[in-house]
């Protein structure tokens, strides 16, 4: 099924004709809950990973655990509407600062797939996303990292990983994602205003117009950072939403261009202050809410940077 945006509940161009100049594109990735393969896109499903090629581990000491949730028991309860029992970590607890720590797959991107993903380095067209399933420090720190492919080579593989290595117990059942399918849809979308994102000019029209939005409507009055700028959820590209720290500059540590936002994993993908963005064929939007079960941070988004003068460079991670 696909998914559709709503029209916006207010035209925002005509009320701010300056926005045409800022205007973008983002794809919403619209995850639902399925069962996708590892040659599709996808968030939790199996990665296209060949046999042969060592699975991604975490080297960095870790925050130590003493009990956790067992992969099997999350995906029972999930099924029956319940919560899964937690468990003793075998052993005595985690590997801690002793030993690898697998990563965990989140996500993987096919460019044929996602409109306006762009090329990763050497003209790599397939994107996997992981996460350390464990924290670092005493601020829980996560860590990330990205592959890119190719993806006609890596498919051409003599065999594939069918099983990758996981710890015996997750810290929290939101560490395991939730297998979902994609319904890629391109939407118009404007920067977060607030400090230089746009011009103070324009940035306080909108102030004033939110103002008296709402003198007039009351709480069903729109908003320009909830309805009219960036959709919620899981997107490539766009802008990047920055409700929890204010906009912040983001460069390489390469070669000190701004980066570019390539991707955003929502916590949420709907909730009281984004229902106007809530498709059309989701009539019913609590389903939806976190197909994913994924969390990040305090229900934060993860917005991903690359580089545009070279994808090659390290990326950067902000929770926002």
């Amino acid at each position: 099924m696909t998914r559709t945006t709503p029209a916006r509940p207010v035209s925002v161009e005509a009320v701010f004709p300056e926005l045409a100049a800022h205007r973008s594109r983002t794809t919403r990735l619209h995850p639902r809950p399925g069962r996708p393969g590892m040659r599709d896109s996808h968030v939790g499903g199996p990665m296209l990973w060949p046999a042969d090629e060592p699975w991604p581990v975490c080297q960095e000491p870790h925050r130590p655990e003493t009990e956790g949730y067992a992969p099997d028991e999350i995906r029972s309860a999930r099924a029956a509407g319940t919560w899964p029992a937690s468990r003793s970590w075998p052993g005595g607890g985690t590997p801690g600062e002793g030993g690898p720590v697998p990563f965990m797959g989140l996500a993987q991107f096919f460019r044929r797939d996602i409109p306006g993903l762009p090329a990763g380095p050497d003209r790599a067209d397939l994107l996997q996303l992981f996460r350390c399933p464990l924290t670092h420090g005493s601020y829980l720190e996560r860590r990330y990292i990205l592959r890119w492919r190719r993806a006609a080579e890596t498919e051409d593989a003599d065999d594939f990983l069918a099983t990758p290595p996981q710890l015996p117990l997750l810290r929290w059942e939101d560490e395991l994602p939730e297998p979902c399918v994609l319904h890629p849809e391109q939407v118009v979308t404007y920067p977060w205003a607030e400090d230089d994102t746009l011009p103070a000019a324009l940035i306080a029209r909108i102030d004033a117009w939110e103002d008296a939005q709402a003198s007039r409507h009351g709480r069903e009055a729109p908003s320009y950072q909830s309805d009219l700028s960036i959709p919620p959820g899981w997107r490539v590209g766009g802008f990047p939403s920055w409700a929890s720290t204010g906009p912040l500059t983001v460069d390489c540590v390469s070669c000190a261009t701004p980066l570019r936002l390539l991707l955003t994993a929502g916590s949420e993908e709907m909730d009281a202050d984004s229902h106007s963005w809530v498709p059309l064929e989701d009539r019913d939007p609590s389903p939806h809410a976190n197909p994913t079960r994924l969390r990040f941070g305090r229900d934060r988004d993860l917005h991903v940077f690359t580089c545009p003068a070279d994808p090659g460079h390290p990326p950067r991670w902000l929770l926002a």
